[in-house]
């Protein structure tokens, strides 16, 4: 574990003892839960497979996010890093290899286009797409082009980048789909997100802070926090007004959101 992953634990432990009061049920019916690369464990599911995306809906949470990478023949697939490794242990990068010789090594990396086939319209799509290189940026911009034209953009999918500059590869979307997603440079990309008309910005709940919060609500867009794991920090978010939860624990949080609003 690194340094920032060990300080983030336990600022997620800190959170989740603090007790927060139970948010209203316009607050509960209005959260939006968003599970990121799907409902894995990466021990009996994997992450940003069929199976977790499928796991996750199953359990009825709104939104899925997955990572965009391509193939040596520039098929769009779903893979976090650049190399399947430290999931699949294939060490090979996705970039190097064709779709079917892909497909063959680690079947259970799918195409966008599955994913798209498979929860488009049911599950609403966070597409990220990954700082790399675009061998052919005209084509890979027709070829997500042909893929999301059944899509309604800011209704079926948002694209995510943690480079506000990765949008221009997808200039033929609106500006409302475009979802940048803060680091520690949570000033910057405020300021590029009002400026470019974007939906809003995503980053760590405690980098996005109410202030921050404020800015966006006066310009009509939302922000998305990442990524809580307990009732207490879902409460906290819910509590200040943030609708998108990003989460590692999306079907735990879904089932505690359920239960609030049953009761």
């Amino acid at each position: 574990m690194s340094l920032q992953d060990f300080a983030m634990a336990v600022v997620d432990w800190i959170m989740a003892v603090l007790p927060r009061p139970i948010p209203d049920r316009a607050a509960l019916e209005r959260c939006k839960i968003i599970a990121h690369r799907g409902a894995h464990d990466n021990k009996t599911v994997m992450e940003n497979t069929l199976e977790a995306f499928d796991a996750a809906r199953a359990a009825g949470v709104w939104g899925i996010e997955c990572d965009i990478r391509w193939t040596a023949d520039l098929v769009p697939v779903i893979c976090h890093d650049p190399s399947p490794a430290r999931v699949f242990g294939t060490t090979m990068n996705v970039s190097a290899l064709t779709f079917d010789q892909l497909r063959t090594s680690v079947p259970d990396i799918p195409s966008l286009e599955e994913v798209i086939q498979a929860f488009a319209g049911e599950t609403h799509l966070m597409l990220e797409l990954k700082a790399e290189a675009w061998p052919n940026p005209g084509r890979q911009r027709e070829i997500l082009r042909a893929l999301l034209a059944p899509l309604t953009p800011a209704t079926d999918f948002h694209m995510l980048a943690l480079a506000p500059s990765l949008f221009e590869l997808v200039d033929f979307l609106p500006s409302e789909s475009f979802f940048p997603v803060a680091e520690m440079n949570v000033s910057t990309m405020s300021t590029q997100s009002i400026a470019g008309g974007y939906a809003g910005m995503g980053g760590h709940y405690l980098l996005l802070t109410n202030r921050v919060k404020r800015d966006h609500d006066a310009y009509g867009q939302r922000l998305g926090t990442g990524f809580p794991s307990s009732r207490n920090t879902l409460f906290r978010e819910l509590n200040r007004g943030i609708e998108w939860i990003f989460s590692n624990d999306a079907v735990a949080l879904q089932h505690i959101r359920d239960d609030y609003l049953q009761r």
